[in-house]
């Protein structure tokens, strides 16, 4: 069974953009309004540069989706690090111990996972139809102007100048909301000709103030529509967004989109009514906007939580709600989204509400949710049968949890997989039926050698077949590939 085309209704491309920049910024442990912020600032700066029209709308983009691969190197992050999202954030606004775990490991950690951010960062520009420029930009977003940035060490003018409008413009908005306006101002003359060039900080220099004013006084409306742009107003699906969600974890590749075309199937055996199937579906795929604001270690727990780690796993749906002050379909479906774990008897979360208070929409979201994740491995315990799945699902129907009708219409067609159309736009790229197996192995979090040992085959074919996988899809980490693969169909 696939997902009905009504569930498939397009968006605007700005609508994807701005609910990436909401993500991003949570995995940064950022102000969830700092990127749209930072945009705002980048433009006036390009403005002030003398910058092209096109060149400016690169930056426009630029600056929203700059944090748009953080999702993909949360795992490198946590790995390295321990928390993803709090050495991100000591990172960006200069907390005083957060060199110290870099500086002894040499200061090159951060290389591999600069290399990650920018590859996926540029993909979701291009997957989303922006400009060449804007994709240049964020393959490059960590260069330096004096040459000593990431991933390539490339310098002045081989690097955009959206590149240095950008990082300078995100530091102005973090380092006054940290240190105050002269702070802010001091510490951007320190970087002068250093990570971006000396007429930039002039230009933030002699504006910032008057601008920074500007801005606090703004709504988000009126944000919003100085950001948009020419390429902005396409239509697009908002899958990318539920691909961009589920990289975060790599066990979870896949979840979003299941949980999406699960949920509508459900509902159009309830009711004939498409735009109900088309919210549900939305709903789905970004269910787990919330998911960035939690450290990978805390979703990777295999003992019970700390009562502090659940506190953090019950605001994933609020963060997901405050989505919903996002503009367009996507912002529409996010409050949908945020009943994703309540439950009848009120023992859900975040808001704990029960019985009338949740709408039949929501109770299908709800078992969707409940329905795939069972049926799937966690760190925490192996993937149950279908028939245990089921059996749990009705035992929560039974406790008065989980709503009947929703579960009964799951189950009525419980052997049918969901399946996915391959993207017909992408059949020119053909992998190999083991090429595609090794790739679903690797999406998910496995090694080399765990991709051997399930497939039956060497280390040494495993490491031939994804040499070949990143050279068909053009790419060259397995985060990329996953993201490129997910939106063929392939996973």
């Amino acid at each position: 069974m696939t997902p009905p085309e009504a569930s498939r209704l397009p968006l605007l491309v700005f609508d994807c953009v701005k609910a990436l920049a909401f993500i991003g910024d949570l995995s940064m442990g950022q102000p969830t309004d700092h990127s749209p912020r930072t945009a705002w600032l980048a433009a006036r700066l390009a403005d002030a540069a003398g910058l092209s029209a096109a060149d400016r709308d690169a930056v426009r983009e630029a600056a929203l989706l700059r944090w748009s691969g953080c999702t993909a190197n949360a795992a490198g992050f946590a790995q390295v690090f321990g928390d993803d999202v709090a050495f991100r954030q000591a990172m960006l606004e200069e907390h005083p111990d957060w060199a110290e775990p870099l500086e002894a490991l040499g200061g090159a950690a951060l290389t591999p996972l600069a290399v990650i951010h920018c590859e996926v960062a540029g993909e979701v520009a291009r997957m989303l139809g922006l400009s060449a420029s804007t994709e240049t930009a964020l393959r490059h977003v960590f260069e330096t102007w004096d040459g000593r940035g990431l991933p390539a060490h490339l310098a002045g003018d081989a690097v955009p100048a959206a590149v240095f409008i950008v990082a300078l413009a995100g530091d102005l908005e973090i380092y006054s909301r940290v240190f105050g306006v002269e702070g802010a101002l001091a510490r951007l003359a320190q970087r002068s000709d250093m990570r971006y060039p000396a007429d930039l900080v002039k230009h933030a220099i002699t504006h910032a103030r008057p601008w920074l004013k500007q801005l606090n006084e703004l709504s988000s409306a009126e944000v919003d529509a100085a950001l948009l742009t020419r390429h902005m107003q396409h239509s697009t699906s908002p899958a990318l967004v539920a691909d961009v969600i589920d990289l975060k974890l790599p066990w979870m590749t896949g979840f979003s989109r299941t949980v999406a075309a699960t949920a509508a199937a459900a509902c159009v055996r309830l009711t004939p009514d498409t735009e109900v199937h088309a919210r549900v579906y939305h709903a789905g795929l970004i269910h787990g906007i919330g998911r960035a604001s939690v450290p990978n270690a805390v979703w990777n727990q295999r003992e019970r939580l700390t009562e502090s780690a659940w506190e953090k796993v019950r605001l994933v749906p609020y963060w997901t709600s405050r989505a919903g002050r996002l503009a367009g379909a996507i912002g529409e479906a996010a409050e949908l989204a945020s009943y994703a774990y309540e439950r009848l008897d009120g023992s859900g979360y975040f808001r704990g509400v029960r019985d009338r208070a949740i709408s039949m929409e929501a109770r299908v979201l709800a078992a969707s949710v409940a329905w795939v994740a069972l049926r799937l491995p966690r760190p925490w315990r192996p993937a149950l049968s279908s028939d245990e799945a089921a059996r749990q699902l009705l035992e929560d129907v039974a406790g008065g949890r989980l709503d009947g009708e929703a579960v009964d219409a799951l189950l009525a067609d419980a052997d049918s997989p969901i399946r996915r159309p391959v993207n017909e736009a992408h059949t020119r790229v053909l992998l190999s039926v083991r090429e595609i197996e090794v790739l679903r192995s690797i999406s998910r979090g496995a090694s080399n050698k765990e991709a051997a040992r399930e497939l039956a085959l060497s280390p040494s074919t495993v490491r031939t077949h994804i040499e070949n996988i990143f050279r068909k899809l053009e790419c060259s980490t397995r985060a990329a590939a996953t993201l490129k693969a997910s939106a063929m169909g392939w996973l």
